[in-house]
Formats: C-alpha cells, sequence, structure tokens
C-alpha cells in the first residue's frame, strides 16, 4: 500500500478500488456504493470483523480525550455509533456533528440516535469531508472512522479538518492498514477479495460493493505515508497504534 502517485498527476482520474475514474466521478461511484449497503451496514462490520470494530472504535473514543462540554466532528459518520458514544461524553453542554457525504447513511444514523435517545446533543450535517461547512477553529476533536480511503482528495480533506479544529485539537483517523506481518497479510488478502465478496453477496445481496470495499483497503495510504500526509497538511506530534497485527491503525494529530 502506498499513497496513488497518479492521484497527483494532471491526467484528472483518481482510484475507485482497483480503477481508474475520472475525480469527480469517484464521490458519485463511492455514494452508490453506501446507498447499496446503508441498511445492513453495521450487521455486515459485525460479521465481517467478528465484532472487534467494537474494540477499535473504542480504543479510538480513549485515546480521543474528550471532556464535557467541547465539541465533536465525526466525519463519515454513518450510522452514528461514534456519535452516540460522543454525545454522552461531552454532556449536555456539549455538541456531536455526525457528518457524512452519503444521505442514506446519515438517516440510518438519525434513526438510531433517535431510538436510542442520543440525539439532543447531536446535530445531522451532510457534508464533504474536503470542503467541511464549519466555522475555522470551532471543533474541539475530529473523528473520521473507516471514511478516509474513500474520499477522493485525501490531502485536500485533512486540510480541511485542520482548520476547524481549535489551537490544540485532535485528529483521530481510524482506518484500514498494512499489517505488519507477510503471512498476515497473504491470510488477510484471501479473506478479503474471497470470502468477503461472497458475505456481502449472501447477507447485503451486494457483492461488488464489498469488493471496491476491500479494493479501497489495498489502495488507501500505508501507515507510515499518511502520517506523512498528516505532517504536510499541518498536524504535529502525530503518531499512530496498530490494532489487530496492523490491519488497522488508528493515526492522532494535534493542531498547534
Amino acid at each position: 500500500m502506498k499513497e496513488d502517485i497518479a492521484d497527483n498527476a494532471d491526467d484528472g482520474t483518481t482510484d475507485f478500488g482497483f480503477t481508474r475514474v475520472n475525480r469527480e466521478a469517484k464521490a458519485h461511484l463511492v455514494r452508490d456504493v453506501f446507498d447499496s449497503v446503508a441498511s445492513r451496514y453495521d450487521l455486515m462490520n459485525d460479521l465481517m470483523s467478528g465484532g472487534v470494530h467494537r474494540f477499535w472504535k473504542r480504543f479510538t473514543i480513549e485515546l480521543s480525550g474528550v471532556r464535557p462540554g467541547q465539541t465533536v466532528l465525526d466525519i463519515a459518520g454513518g450510522t452514528g455509533d461514534l456519535a452516540a458514544k460522543f454525545s454522552r461524553l461531552v454532556g449536555s453542554e456539549g455538541r456531536v456533528i455526525l457528518a457524512d457525504i452519503n444521505a442514506a447513511m446519515l438517516e440510518v444514523g438519525r434513526d438510531r440516535l433517535i431510538d436510542t435517545g442520543a440525539a439532543g446533543n447531536v446535530d445531522v450535517v451532510q457534508a464533504d469531508a474536503q470542503a467541511l461547512p464549519f466555522e475555522d477553529n470551532s471543533i474541539d476533536c475530529i473523528t473520521i472512522a473507516f471514511g478516509l480511503r474513500n474520499v477522493t482528495d485525501k490531502d485536500m480533506a485533512l486540510r480541511s479538518m485542520l482548520r476547524v479544529l481549535r489551537p490544540g485539537g485532535r485528529l483521530l483517523v481510524l482506518e484500514f492498514s498494512k499489517p505488519v506481518s507477510p503471512l498476515l497479510g497473504k491470510i488477510y488478502d484471501q479473506y478479503s477479495f474471497q470470502i468477503l465478496p461472497a458475505m456481502g453477496r449472501w447477507i447485503a445481496q451486494d457483492a461488488d460493493s464489498y469488493r471496491y470495499l476491500a479494493e479501497s483497503i489495498r489502495q488507501h495510504p500505508d501507515q507510515e505515508t499518511l502520517l506523512g500526509m498528516m505532517a504536510n497538511a499541518g498536524f504535529v506530534d502525530s503518531q499512530y497504534h496498530n490494532m489487530t497485527g496492523g490491519i488497522v491503525a488508528v493515526h492522532q494529530g494535534f493542531k498547534a
């Protein structure tokens, strides 16, 4: 895995999984994927990870250091599982913004927050990570869990996140990454490209979307590359923590 050099060229294309597409078309293609899987997204997450995704997210929340009264932005927050937990942490004086570019995912998230009684201090906003519609220096903590790899221009998105963070504010990027063991990497490849699409076909009636998700993971920058991208965007004191042998990593950076 490495940053796709062609994205930095002037050919007007970017990756959509292993396919090159027009940059302007990627957001629509990603939207179609998540429109298709929204209703069964959480069920598939539990099945695909054996429930381990809940540990990954819990660790991310622990790293956030969020306190009562703060403002948290959860980008690509989709079905609202992180937003619900942050809602309790910030309390009645705080604010959580659940943001996603995909309306179908937000609808599922909004309904879930209402059902669980966590919607009182949560705003639901349809937003593009590359051009966040929030004021400069207005957010204490930003999280993006399993969403950055779907963004067309990741560098632009990171700069947008830095802009809206308050000085001292923290960004946490939870994302699939590169296994540290070659053997684990081979096993993970077999799982991703054979079992995962089959699960998508049987459970979500959509093998193609889950094949794309597997491909998008392989196209995402590895741990060190993403660390460099965060530094280039202006984040300081950045570091990452590998989980499950590097299959997933959480990157943390601060605004000076």
